[in-house]
């Protein structure tokens, strides 16, 4: 079994986005920076750090663009944020983001609360940013980002079929990357197998990242569904926080240390050092004092026959 795994595995952190746009607390600029630097000190070298949304509605991601910048100066970093338009991709152009993420809802209903468009119109929206991104010259990569897709609190069903139809749209629209997203934590390991063996079929070597929230308790379980066949990049959040506007109920995104402790027993080499990123988890969980966080990992401790160079991978 364990030969048919990758050897290795991203872990892209999105606390900083997806975490932080789900609780009540306001980090300072400086403390963003700080989660940034000290996570890729820890090993993550691929990070969201936030969104180019208004900052009337998510008032957690107002300094996007000093963050970005901030990210920017640190060698080694690949930084990411989430663009819901073109106004937004223009700001992580001009910021000089290594990626941005449109996000897609496959479900109407939730496409229609997040962004007020349709799943086509946001396809649209994609070939708007890519011709922008072309014109521009900019080397930043674009994400098609499909959520919802094992279903959706607000709309119930969504089918495979839409979802496929739609990361389809997404590429030949222009995204150079796809992705799949249990935006509200309703997959499970087979469901994942049946939908990204699809999605791998038809996107290829253009298949970015699997998004999984631990709502029911299987986003770990997803994720060994999705390393089966052949995924290696996967999106998580520190202290396991974070969630959606939009999905009601669905908290709590994969925790980033209990995914690459459950990577890093298996063989599969993050580069990620657990150590440094739970002492990181316990300085973000002060700064959150009073938010709910998630995870075993911290609680439990590390395994006392495991050392540290066998989990730094």
């Amino acid at each position: 079994m364990k030969a048919c795994l990758p050897q290795k595995a991203v872990i892209r952190e999105v606390g900083p986005r997806d975490g932080l746009q789900s609780v009540r607390t306001l980090l300072t600029t400086e403390q963003k920076c700080e989660w940034v630097r000290e996570a890729l000190a820890a090993g993550q070298v691929e990070i969201e750090v936030g969104s180019f949304v208004p900052a009337r509605l998510l008032p957690q991601m107002a300094d996007t663009a000093q963050v970005l910048h901030y990210a920017r100066t640190l060698p080694g970093l690949f930084a990411s944020v989430l663009v819901p338009n073109l106004r937004g991709a223009e700001h992580a152009l001009e910021g000089g983001a290594d990626l941005m993420v449109l996000p897609l809802s496959a479900s109407l209903a939730h496409s229609m609360a997040n962004l007020r468009k349709t799943p086509d119109e946001v396809v649209g929206e994609m070939r708007r940013i890519r011709a922008a991104r072309d014109a521009s010259g900019s080397k930043t990569l674009i994400e098609g980002g499909v959520g919802t897709a094992f279903g959706c609190t607000l709309q119930g069903e969504v089918k495979a079929s839409e979802v496929l139809r739609l990361m389809q749209a997404l590429l030949d629209a222009g995204a150079d990357r796809v992705s799949l997203a249990d935006t509200v934590g309703y997959a499970d390991p087979v469901a994942v197998a049946r939908l990204f063996e699809q999605a791998l079929r038809l996107a290829g070597d253009r298949f970015w990242c699997g998004h999984f929230h631990d709502t029911r308790g299987l986003a770990l379980a997803n994720v060994y569904a999705a390393l089966q066949l052949g995924v290696d990049r996967f999106d998580a959040s520190l202290a396991g926080i974070g969630g959606c506007p939009h999905a009601p109920g669905a908290s709590g995104n994969a925790s980033s240390e209990d995914l690459a402790f459950m990577l890093a027993s298996m063989g599969i080499d993050t580069g990620i050092d657990i150590g440094k990123l739970l002492a990181l988890r316990r300085k973000v969980a002060r700064w959150l004092d009073g938010e709910p966080t998630y995870g075993t990992l911290w609680k439990a401790g590390l395994p006392g026959h495991f050392d540290r160079p066998h989990l730094a991978g």
